[in-house]
């Protein structure tokens, strides 16, 4: 029944490969698709390349995560890493850091395994890939916005956009999610795979900021570095997180923010959730009673603040010492044995609040999407619409921070635009 996104057409062919969405996943569909020999358009309705990318990594740009591919895989839940297995091993972290870096980036890897540009940013890494689309000769239509996919007795003959109907027999959608809608990923992927047929699976917020209950704007901007973020559901501890931890004017950020706030979201769907952080992860209680102990012996005559500056910033001391209920500025004879036990209580889970809430629009990623079920993890192919591929953020598909979703994309993104200039060209 024709509609806007349901319309018969005639069969005339702008391209062979139609790819929506300039982000990670479909840069790569788009040179993929080219590099094979297929007439590719990539259409993106911003005016830029990798928006999101952009901003990856706090505009440095976490290219992918180091390592095993099943240790990367590892990081994924399992029916996600499952879907996403034959993607990574077609088109591995090895050879997206070799595309870069052939064409001039120098990169580094961290201890934990994520990899980033060494002098360049985010800016280069987008500037290579445009490279290799120019030279690969991909045609690119920016400021073009998608309204809907031409579908034709079950098979994709199109998109309608607003610079007129474009035509082709197969079509790559990788619009991303919907985090960050001023980048351009506003959900527009699930509204076209829903009208023909795909089941979206409930988009949350995942790789976000957590807003706090009694988030204290005074804090915004302080820091603390190496430290285990965790989250509890009542007395059960439901997530955590190692890391650096950034407060903001209305919680907090950072990675170990990012690292455990899906599973937040999910909890708070059924109840509250508490944060604290443990501000000596390397200690046991009983290792750092000893230091406690031992710190007091060596300085009787300084205050606890004193202490207390050895694990987080002058800024946060009032705060910790009013969590042990202890009075302040106490000198070691003072402190006593109650209060040093209390102090190392809250130096080992230093209670932050209630979270308000996860926004969903302010994250790195969301989780949700369209359900793996419908989609060929060998292929990207739609199960439901001939000639129909999906990659990256669009899928049900959503990795922790570390690089781990700009390799689902650009693996993905690899093999849709693989599958969908095979199906035309042979």
């Amino acid at each position: 029944m024709p509609s806007d996104l349901f319309t018969i057409v005639p069969m005339d062919r702008d391209a062979d490969v139609l790819v929506v969405g300039a982000g990670a996943a479909g840069i790569i569909a788009a040179w993929r698709a080219a590099s094979i020999g297929a007439r590719t358009i990539l259409v993106e309705k911003t005016n830029r390349l990798g928006t999101k990318i952009l901003i990856s990594g706090g505009g440095k740009c976490n290219i992918t995560h180091d390592g095993p591919l099943e240790d990367v895989l590892r990081a994924f839940r399992p029916n996600e890493a499952r879907f996403i297995r034959p993607a990574c091993y077609r088109f591995t972290n090895r050879q997206i850091v070799e595309m870069l870096t052939d064409r001039g980036l120098e990169v580094y890897t961290r201890e934990d395994g994520r990899i980033f540009p060494v002098h360049q940013t985010a800016k280069d890494v987008v500037a290579i890939l445009r490279s290799y689309l120019h030279d690969i000769g991909v045609d690119i239509r920016f400021d073009t916005a998608v309204n809907g996919l031409i579908v034709r007795n079950g098979k994709v003959d199109g998109i309608h956009t607003s610079m007129g109907d474009l035509r082709a027999p197969t079509v790559i959608v990788a619009t991303g999610g919907s985090s960050y809608p001023n980048s351009g990923t506003t959900g527009d992927g699930w509204v076209w795979a829903r009208s023909v047929g795909h089941t979206i699976t409930k988009v949350r917020a995942a790789l976000a900021p957590i807003y706090m209950e009694n988030a204290d704007p005074e804090r915004s901007g302080v820091a603390l570095r190496d430290v285990l973020l965790k989250a509890r559901a009542g007395t059960k501890e439901i997530a955590r997180w190692r890391g650096d931890l950034l407060f903001t004017h209305r919680g907090i950020s950072g990675p170990t923010a990012l690292g455990i706030s899906r599973i937040v979201t999910e909890h708070l769907e059924s109840g509250a959730v508490s944060l604290e952080v443990d501000l000596a992860p390397d200690r046991s209680f009983e290792g750092l009673s000893e230091v406690v102990k031992a710190w007091c012996a060596d300085n009787p005559k300084k205050q606890d603040a004193s202490l207390v500056e050895q694990f987080v910033p002058k800024s946060l001391v009032k705060e910790v010492i009013e969590a042990t209920q202890e009075k302040l500025d106490q000198t070691v004879p003072n402190f006593g044995q109650r209060g040093k036990n209390r102090l190392v209580e809250v130096l080992k889970g230093w209670p932050l609040g209630m979270v308000r809430t996860v926004p969903l629009e302010k994250g790195e990623c969301v989780a949700g999407g369209i359900s793996l079920d419908e989609v060929d993890p060998k292929s990207m192919k739609s199960k439901r619409i001939e000639g129909l591929f999906l990659c990256g953020e669009v899928l049900d598909v959503a990795g922790p921070v570390g690089g781990y979703n700009l390799q689902s994309a650009f693996a993905t993104g690899f093999v849709a635009g693989d599958s969908a200039a095979h199906e035309v060209l042979i």
